[in-house]
């Protein structure tokens, strides 16, 4: 890896090369050939996650994997538009850095105003999807496919952006407990299902209000959850599945006081 920032710039042209022979309808590979850009793009969204994963074990070597795996995503989606005349993958690179360059004048243009940094780069995207977006919405452009907590929380603060928002975390506990009186009160599956969903759209609410990522807080509690479970396999052995509900919350409240003291 060169040490001097101004060594020369990463070459990304051989993979670019690799995937070209690959979507070769002549020589390259049948699987490839096959693909297009609605069956590749789970694949994109599980390498984006895989890198998530990487970083949060702060495994630096996994973290460098993912990144490939991902870039390659970046590679062969812009192969795929190439073959079909759309974009290539120069265009992608251009456009993102043009991008950058555009939403970030406090570092290359008016270096007067640093400090207003991220109220520019919102007011510049802003402006950039009013350009191009017929839906005049504040909602506009929340993508559909990212995860659902993660959109709760881009459409709240994009509301939150007009005005509409509750001033401090008291309206928000308040609509919590209204959400979860109504999930008590629901008869029906359908019922349930909308007020769980209405219920965990105000908890995304408070997260937010309390500076708090929901995904990244979820992903945490999923993976205390999973290590305190394995813990309590692990002390119960085989036995585990047959003992009754009182040894094994026995066994979690165990496990629990041996991470706190851990």
């Amino acid at each position: 890896m060169p040490a001097d920032p101004k060594a020369s710039p990463a070459d990304i042209m051989p993979l670019a090369t690799v995937m070209a022979r690959l979507r070769d309808p002549d020589t390259g590979c049948p699987w490839d050939i096959r693909q297009d850009f609605a069956s590749i793009a789970p694949y994109t969204i599980e390498e984006a996650y895989e890198v998530a994963d990487a970083i949060e074990r702060n495994d630096m070597p996994a973290l460098c994997d993912e990144l490939g795996d991902l870039l390659l995503q970046v590679v062969f989606h812009s192969r795929m538009a190439e073959q079909a005349r759309h974009f290539d993958l120069q265009d992608v690179i251009d456009g993102i850095t043009a991008k950058m360059i555009r939403r970030h004048p406090h570092v290359f243009g008016d270096t007067a105003h640093r400090e207003d940094g991220h109220a520019q780069w919102e007011s510049i995207k802003a402006a950039e999807r009013a350009e191009k977006e017929p839906d005049p919405s504040a909602l506009a452009g929340v993508a559909l496919a990212i995860p659902a907590l993660l959109r709760a929380e881009k459409l709240q603060k994009r509301a939150a952006r007009t005005g509409f928002d509750w001033p401090d975390t008291t309206g928000v506990r308040a609509k919590i407990e209204e959400e979860l009186a109504e999930v008590e009160a629901a008869v029906s599956p359908q019922d349930r299902q909308e007020e769980i969903g209405d219920l965990l759209f105000a908890v995304v609410n408070l997260a937010r209000h309390l500076k708090v990522d929901p995904e990244v807080a979820l992903r945490a509690a999923n993976a205390k959850f999973e290590r305190r479970f394995r813990q309590m396999e692990d002390m119960a052995g085989d036995a585990f599945a047959s003992l009754s509900l009182d040894a094994k919350e026995a066994l979690w409240q165990r496990a629990k006081g041996k991470a706190k003291a851990d």
